[in-house]
Order: structure tokens, then C-alpha cells, then sequence
């Protein structure tokens, strides 16, 4: 375990960008797993989904009508 360490921290030293970049590639997964039951600790509610499409009226369709070319 203290190799890994070492490693991880020579990585960080000597090339940021990789280090960082896998870090918060691995950080993605776990907090997929762990953010959604702190968030509902919280209190946390979802809000209502965004309707996808528009509601249809319950009557017949008028003509339109006052369109027309000339």
C-alpha cells in the first residue's frame, strides 16, 4: 500500500495534468454510488420532470380560418 503511495505521489510531482485527470476519472464512479444517498439524507427532492409533450385539449378542432391569401 505504501508503494501505491509513493507512486501516486511521485505522479502528482512529476506530471499534474495525468494525475489529476485520473483522479477525477476515478472520483466519476464513486460518486455515482455515494452522492444519492447523501443527497436524500438531506432532504433533497427531486423536482418534477420536464414535460415532453404538449397537452391536447378535450374538444374538436375549429377551421382556421382569416389566413388566407389575398
Amino acid at each position: 500500500m505504501a508503494t501505491i503511495y509513493r507512486q501516486a505521489q511521485r505522479m502528482a510531482h512529476e506530471s499534474p495534468v495525468i494525475f489529476w485527470s485520473l483522479a477525477m476519472g476515478f472520483a466519476g464512479p464513486i460518486m455515482v454510488l455515494t452522492v444519492p444517498p447523501i443527497r436524500k439524507s438531506f432532504g433533497y427532492k427531486q423536482a418534477e420532470r420536464i414535460p415532453t409533450t404538449f397537452p391536447v385539449p378535450n374538444r374538436p378542432r375549429r377551421a382556421v380560418s382569416g389566413y388566407e391569401d389575398p
